[in-house]
């Protein structure tokens, strides 16, 4: 699928009241890939801001909805339907509540778990995406998810945050090659703790 090109998404709130919020993640996450690998300008289009550029090899497209989250498939599906890519060309990159703070999961179709983008652009495409998960922990309780979501990350956060985009940045040439496997585990190996190591005796 590799001669395809990508549209990659990233979900969040336009406004800079909402760009330092949790929910915020996908956003934050494409305008670290779009800086690192000098993607085209941000243009708007579709709804959304959209920039152009390549990952080993492959044409790329980042998009950032300016929707609103819970219309976010308002953008998405017709940039998709304008660059006549199929489902299996679209990577949505987004906050997940049910994966621990500082993980990433990629999977493929499944259910929205109450992400109102997620719900939006299955609405408007079907579920058959893939899916970039940014774990943010759940707050504990239903009634205080969306407080949560639209809290900025804290201090604490900012320390595992910063690592974690990098890694993902660093690892999104797996991502053009359809690599979902192996971009995890390239993330998940940049971000391990680092060991001490142990002195040597004589």
């Amino acid at each position: 699928m590799a001669d395809t090109a990508l549209l990659v998404a990233g979900l969040g709130n336009p406004g800079s009241q909402y760009a330092r919020n949790r929910h915020n993640a996908g956003f934050i996450v494409l305008d670290e890939l779009a800086a690192h690998y000098r993607f085209g300008p941000w243009k708007a289009k579709f709804d959304g801001l959209l920039s152009e550029g390549t990952l080993d090899g492959r044409k790329v497209w980042l998009l950032k909805p300016q929707t609103f989250m819970n219309l976010s498939g308002g953008s998405i599906g017709p940039a998709l339907r304008f660059f006549k890519l199929p489902l299996s060309a679209l990577v949505v990159v987004h906050d997940e509540i049910d994966l621990a703070a500082g993980k990433v999961k990629v999977k493929t179709g499944g259910g929205d778990a109450g992400q109102n983008g997620l719900r939006s652009i299955t609405a408007a495409l079907g579920p058959d995406y893939r899916r970039v998960r940014l774990g943010i922990g759940h707050p504990g309780d239903k009634d205080r998810v969306t407080g949560h979501v639209l809290q900025n990350f804290s201090k604490d956060d900012i320390d595992w945050l910063r690592p974690l985009v990098g890694a993902m940045v660093e690892a999104a040439p797996l991502l053009a090659r359809d690599d979902d496997a192996g971009f995890m585990s390239k993330v998940a190996l940049l971000t391990a703790p680092t060991k001490p190591k142990k002195k040597d005796t004589e």
